[in-house]
């Protein structure tokens, strides 16, 4: 851990942030280019909606061997995540499009993936974005008492073993969100009054949530069921679905914050954090794989968490572009720029974090 962020004062925070802003600011206003998503963007939500959709409808139409079927099952959950990664979390940040309308209706893809978004713009936009990396705050280092992501955790005999059983359980993470998930966070989230935008109507709320949910079932269980599949094939499918698309989420998530080079910091007693908001976003997200153009198609920009939490308003397809000024502005002002060069180097350090978490705290 580095001890910078002790001396870096707000009035340097802010010149940093106005001069990036800045330098991001005049990049799109000389390239005419707007700071949404572009045709590259809408080819690939193409693309993955077919691999979402493309083996629903073959599995539904054509008669073909378990193997297949199989096949076809972990194909929808490599598109439910894909799906995820560059439509829903593009639209549901408002840069998927420069027109309101169509980031709602992009945004809404998460009601087939198990997931609502008022939930997850409360989740994601306000806790993650806001609070990101504070334990007791952001939601994405909570996973409850079975895997210990943050040294500010309690820890449990268990947590010594979390290294060999932690990638297992990542692949509950969308069957979790079908289940259980929603409901919680709607009782949470609304009794808190917490929302990205208007606060909805409570009512309205939990109707458009039941909604979603029946519709969902229907489309992944109840038409499989009618159409003459086996209840027990029906599932076994949707295990194999859910737990494909819940392992490479979580991994994806996971390399952005748990890493060995992002800090977790505390709030004071006052409650205020060492850090104005841009600064903590450096010190506490990580990227991997930059010249990877496999990863960044697939994972939506997402391995650029560096500038996707500078810039959550700015479409993924422009990280690319932008990560140079981002990085040589960070240096400048003698900030981290974290940083991976490979998708494999960045999960051998996560399995390194999990066993360092994982290990008994020393009572000095």
């Amino acid at each position: 851990m580095t001890n910078k962020t002790l001396s870096f004062s707000r009035n340097d925070s802010a010149k940093f942030f106005r001069t990036l802003n800045k330098r991001v600011n005049d990049y799109f206003k000389e390239n005419n280019i707007k700071k949404t998503g572009n045709w590259t963007l809408y080819i690939k939500a193409i693309i993955m909606f077919t691999l979402l959709l493309g083996p629903l409808v073959l599995l539904l139409t054509l008669s073909m061997p378990g193997w297949l079927q199989i096949i076809c099952m972990v194909v929808i959950g490599i598109g439910i995540a894909g799906v995820g990664m560059n439509v829903m979390h593009d639209a549901n940040h408002g840069s998927f499009s420069s027109k309101k309308w169509v980031n709602t209706l992009m945004g809404s893809s998460i009601h087939i993936l198990a997931g609502n978004d008022y939930n997850w713009k409360v989740q994601h936009n306000v806790l993650h974005h806001t609070y990101t990396n504070i334990q007791g705050h952001d939601e994405d280092i909570d996973a409850g008492r079975i895997i210990r992501f943050s040294k500010h955790s309690k820890w449990m005999k268990i947590h010594q073993y979390q290294k060999y059983y932690a990638f297992l359980l990542y692949g509950l993470l969308t069957v979790n969100w079908a289940i259980t998930t929603d409901f919680k966070q709607t009782y949470v989230y609304l009794k808190r009054k917490l929302s990205y935008g208007d606060f909805p109507n409570p009512a309205t709320q939990w109707t458009k949530l039941i909604i979603g949910k029946i519709l969902y079932y229907s489309l992944w269980v109840v038409l499989p069921l009618a159409l003459g599949f086996a209840w027990w094939k029906v599932l076994i499918g949707f295990l194999i679905m859910h737990y494909t698309a819940g392992v490479i989420l979580s991994v994806i998530f996971q390399l952005a914050h748990v890493m060995p080079n992002t800090e977790m910091p505390l709030p004071d007693e006052e409650g205020n954090m060492k850090n104005t908001w841009a600064i903590h976003q450096l010190f506490t997200t990580s990227n991997f794989s930059p010249k990877s153009w496999i990863v960044e198609f697939y994972t939506g920009g997402l391995n650029r968490q560096v500038e996707h939490h500078l810039f959550a308003h700015i479409s993924h397809v422009h990280y690319k572009n932008i990560a140079k000024i981002v990085k040589e502005t960070a240096h400048e002002f003698s900030l981290p720029y974290n940083e991976y060069n490979s998708i494999w180097t960045a999960i051998a350090e996560h399995y390194n974090q999990l066993k360092t978490l994982g290990a008994k705290p020393s009572m000095a």
